[in-house]
């Protein structure tokens, strides 16, 4: 255990989950470069280059530039991590939904596979926007038509299905959470590219080594921050009392808690603030209308409007997003039947008050760190004259890439540490008078 990296690939069912990953891995990354035929890919990235601060860029961040080449796998899995939201969103509003999610395994087979239905149509009716929006660059496609919208529909909705069946497979067979490790493999694809155009900029004299060396150490201090606010929790304490269990078994009181982490929301308040704050500057894009232009300059990427509305947003749906994942009057309820309360706290709709108390105010600071870990990165990225990092260091890229890779690394050291244990037990067993025991 003194070196646990050079013990993954010595226990065998650790090493065939890692492989395994790793192979769906390549296999992802590999159709995400399978261009779909008919389309004039140089066409389309030099128009792709003028959308990065659009809709069109931040998709395509989320896929690995596969919408930027028009690949077979140009929507990724995000039609799948849209659906899934979808159902989340409507089980705060639809009391059906809300019971599939409280019934166990059979309710969650049920949501599972009403998920992948809402899956196939959202991806045909992206493919289909997709297609439209192709044909409308001018030498992208090369026989524009309704022959072509078709097979934009049949592909695209075929890939998305597929990358889908791949992070099921990684969750089941794998290690980590195959749909999160597909989006984080999509981030960092572009990290090799962004690390040669640095190494360029240095040689050229654009940017400075003192600067370079000042950009690192930030850097490694907000990355050191991101995985500290994301570990961290409060802790509430909460009391099990003594129980009589029958035939004179007593089961002693006990002392728990229940963890709340101050970053509850996760990166959603980010993806859905960045998705209203890009609508101007998209809508100026595809309009030329001289007001459009105008409110979209208010709230141009850089800008004290733009900040200030993206912090006031990220704010906003850090609370909005915390109150529908998370049930204080459902946790309080569960707390009552199993005969837990909270120490000082009248169990029922007071503990419900006090949970509630305490996630309004752990939130607050959660919310101030998810708007200054988006915004505080790309001020610096273009202070210091390397804005294309953005990609990979900011706000959203930031938070997907610390949360998945320690979910990952949590579960290999669980598989680590079962390994541990086995091998001592099975150390620890001893043949005495012809009976086996542990010592």
């Amino acid at each position: 255990m003194s070196n646990p990296v050079a013990t993954l690939f010595r226990i065998p069912e650790l090493r065939e989950k890692i492989l395994f990953t790793l192979l769906i891995l390549l296999l992802y990354r590999l159709g995400a470069h399978v261009v779909v035929p008919g389309i004039n890919v140089p066409a389309l990235r030099a128009f792709a280059g003028q959308l990065q601060g659009t809709v069109f860029g931040i998709y395509d961040m989320f896929v690995g530039g596969g919408l930027s080449r028009a690949t077979v796998f140009a929507l990724g899995i995000m039609p799948y991590i849209s659906a899934s939201i979808m159902f989340q969103l409507l089980a705060a509003v639809f009391p059906a939904v809300e019971k599939m999610q409280k019934e166990g395994a059979d309710g969650q087979k049920k949501l599972t596979q009403y998920t992948r239905y809402a899956t196939v149509g959202l991806s045909a009716i992206q493919g289909y926007g997709y297609s439209v929006f192709l044909a409308g660059i001018p030498g992208a496609v090369a026989n524009p038509g309704i022959g072509f919208t078709l097979q934009m529909i049949l592909t695209l909705t075929t890939g998305a299905i597929f990358v889908m069946w791949l992070g099921e497979q990684i969750t089941e067979r794998g290690i980590g959470n195959g749909m999160s490790l597909l989006i984080f493999f999509s981030i960092i694809e572009s990290f090799p590219s962004a690390i040669a155009q640095i190494i360029e900029l240095v040689r050229i004299g654009e940017v400075s080594v003192l600067a370079l060396i000042l950009l690192l150490a930030v850097m490694v201090a907000v990355i050191m921050a991101t995985i500290a606010v994301t570990m961290a929790s409060r802790n509430i304490p909460i009391q099990i009392p003594r129980k009589v269990m029958g035939r004179g078994r007593v089961r002693e009181g006990q002392k728990s808690f229940v963890p709340m982490r101050l970053n509850s929301a996760g990166v959603m308040p980010i993806i859905f603030s960045q998705s209203i704050i890009i609508v101007p500057g998209t809508l100026a894009t595809f309009s030329q209308r001289p007001w459009i232009q105008t409110f979209a300059s208010w709230f141009a990427y850089g800008s004290t409007a733009y900040y200030v509305s993206f912090a006031v947003l990220i704010i906003f749906f850090t609370y909005f997003y915390t109150s529908i994942v998370f049930n204080p009057v459902d946790l309080a309820e569960n707390l009552k039947k199993q005969g837990a309360f909270v120490p000082g706290v009248k169990p029922g709709a007071r503990t419900a008050e006090y949970i509630d108390r305490v996630l309004t105010r752990i939130s607050l600071p959660g919310a101030l760190f998810l708007a200054a870990i988006a915004i505080f990165p790309f001020m610096l990225l273009q202070s210091v004259g390397v804005p294309f990092l953005g990609r990979i260091l900011g706000g959203t890229g930031l938070l997907i890439v610390v949360g998945v890779g320690l979910d990952t690394v949590q579960q290999m050291q669980q598989h680590l540490l079962l390994r541990h244990y086995d091998g001592f037990m099975k150390r620890g067993r001893v043949k005495f008078r012809g009976r086996q025991r542990y010592i």
